[in-house]
């Protein structure tokens, strides 16, 4: 069975109640790393050579994280500064990465439609994280669609539920080999690939 690493960044997780919910679904399962950067480098003294071999030892990464600005919490960005480095991710003989399915699994408070050409973002969530996407082409990952909770304002408790399941469905589909970079790229969100 696959090996999956989820780079968890929230600054206020005390005040999250989707991403915490979420965050102790993926801590019960097999196979699944959560590491939470925030907890684990409160100054941002990030270990580059312990995150590389968390890295090598994984074949899915996960960046899980709420949407700030359009983006990555800060100390994601920094994370991928310091530890994707040149010749090691990326580069000649920057291969370290190579062929690891990388997907985003992304927390909102806007409603879906306010994520799409019409709405108020005016950009989909996928389209908003293009810098990530092509951050994991350039290290020769197989980027996946995003798996995006939007809402998080308004979301019941049902709903929170609801998407934990469908997070752990994405997990072992993807664990097991029945969700594939081949049959799901070009998707514009993860979600549609589960049902209810």
């Amino acid at each position: 069975m696959k090996k999956v690493l989820v780079l968890f960044a929230h600054p206020a997780l005390q005040k999250s109640r989707v991403n915490s919910q979420i965050l102790e679904h993926l801590r019960g399962l097999e196979n699944v790393t959560v590491h939470d950067l925030y907890q684990e480098y409160p100054e941002f003294d990030i270990d580059v050579a312990a995150e590389q071999d968390l890295l090598a030892a994984h074949d899915i990464i996960v960046f899980h994280h709420p949407m700030f600005w359009y983006s990555t919490p800060a100390i994601l960005k920094e994370w991928q500064d310091l530890v994707l480095e040149h010749n090691w991710a990326f580069g000649k003989d920057g291969n370290a990465l190579k062929d690891k399915m990388f997907m985003p699994l992304v927390t909102t408070g806007g409603p879906a439609e306010a994520y799409c050409a019409e709405g108020h973002n005016r950009f989909t969530v996928r389209q908003l994280l293009a810098p990530v996407e092509q951050t994991a082409v350039l290290c020769k990952m197989r980027y996946l669609p995003p798996y995006a909770v939007h809402g998080t304002h308004s979301i019941t408790e049902e709903q929170i539920a609801k998407h934990a399941h469908k997070i752990k469905q994405v997990m072992q589909g993807l664990q097991q080999g029945e969700l594939t970079a081949e049959n799901i790229a070009k998707s514009e969100y993860m979600n549609s690939h589960i049902t209810d």
